[in-house]
């Protein structure tokens, strides 16, 4: 072989690594990562709703782009999570509507206590033209609501004694979210709210800072609550749903076809979302029972009902009487 045919060659191949680098370079700059946060661990029905978006975006897009997860608020509580994605800083947040009302006003509605009937009532609100409208509300305040996911009805826990009813709550440290509808309905129990981060939740329960919380079952579960609190109460005083919300950065820079990909991809997690819901609600109780909590499966309903009816005018007020009766008439 002459000196001449070795370097061709010796040229031809570091054409094809150089053509193969810039294919790979191409590759690496086509895909996008997406950071998505949620405060409770992934194995929960956070996680099973994010996951599904995820798979479906992947899916949809080529898998250019992908996700990474941040559970276990790993990026902070929701509030933070929710501002951050406002930002720019954060692409995805799947959150409760706890503090969501802080950049969103007008989604506060959906907290106002014993305001659903039961979970059919309350999907149907949020998937019709009530919650659609609430969804495109949030684009004004730089966040894509892309679907209604779900957290489920809350109820109480403490580690002090059993709830029956509405006076059995009077003089209880309880943590809520940073949300003043939850706030103002409570305290018409005698409740003590005390708003708190929930990444600080456990260890304040843990050391007694406060006496009790308030979350659905598939959170209580998912967060090992069983472990620092003795009575479980199935008050289910507040619906609390879920929402995947997309940076408007984001969004700004997809094409419409993949647009579609993300909505149609959030409707899905959304139905696994929930079907968790469903399936936790089912088997939760006999489990929190085995981790050797006490439950009060029967609770006067009414009495709670008749404590917060005086913050029903306060609602009536800030919401408008006909926007609470137009949910409330959904069938």
């Amino acid at each position: 072989m002459t000196p001449r045919s070795r370097s061709s060659r010796s040229s031809r191949a570091v054409l094809a690594a150089s053509a193969l680098l810039m294919a790979l370079a191409g590759t690496a700059s086509a895909q996008t990562i997406l950071k998505i946060g949620y405060t409770p661990p992934k194995d929960s029905h956070y996680g099973v709703g994010a996951t599904t978006f995820c798979d479906e975006v992947e899916k949809g897009t080529q898998e250019r782009y992908k996700c990474q997860h941040f559970p276990s608020s790993a990026l902070g509580g929701e509030r933070e999570m929710i501002e951050s994605v406002q930002l720019g800083t954060q692409d995805l947040v799947n959150t409760s509507t706890g503090p969501l009302g802080n950049f969103v006003p007008e989604t506060r509605i959906v907290d106002i206590p014993f305001l659903f009937r039961d979970y059919e009532h309350a999907r149907k609100v949020m998937d019709g033209a009530i919650g659609q409208d609430l969804l495109k509300k949030m684009q004004a305040k730089g966040l894509i609501g892309l679907a209604w996911t779900e957290n489920g009805f809350r109820h109480m826990t403490n580690s002090k004694r059993p709830i029956l009813q509405a006076s059995d709550a009077a003089g209880l440290k309880v943590r809520t979210m940073e949300n003043k509808v939850h706030m103002d309905g409570y305290k018409t129990f005698g409740l003590l709210p005390t708003p708190m981060a929930f990444p600080e939740l456990f260890t304040a329960l843990q050391q007694g800072t406060v006496d009790g919380q308030e979350n659905p079952i598939p959170v209580i579960l998912s967060s090992k609550f069983s472990q620092v609190q003795k009575h479980l109460s199935l008050t289910g005083h507040v619906y609390s749903p879920a929402v995947l919300i997309l940076s408007s950065r984001v969004w700004d820079k997809l094409s419409e076809a993949d647009k579609k990909v993300f909505v149609a991809a959030a409707q899905k997690a959304t139905v696994a979302q929930r079907k968790r819901v469903n399936d936790d609600e089912a088997n939760g109780i006999t489990q929190l029972k085995k981790d050797g909590m006490q439950v009060v499966e029967k609770v006067d309903g009414e009495s709670f009902r008749k404590a917060v009816a005086p913050a029903y005018a306060g609602f009536a007020k800030e919401f408008g009487a006909e926007r609470i009766a137009a949910i409330q008439a959904v069938k």
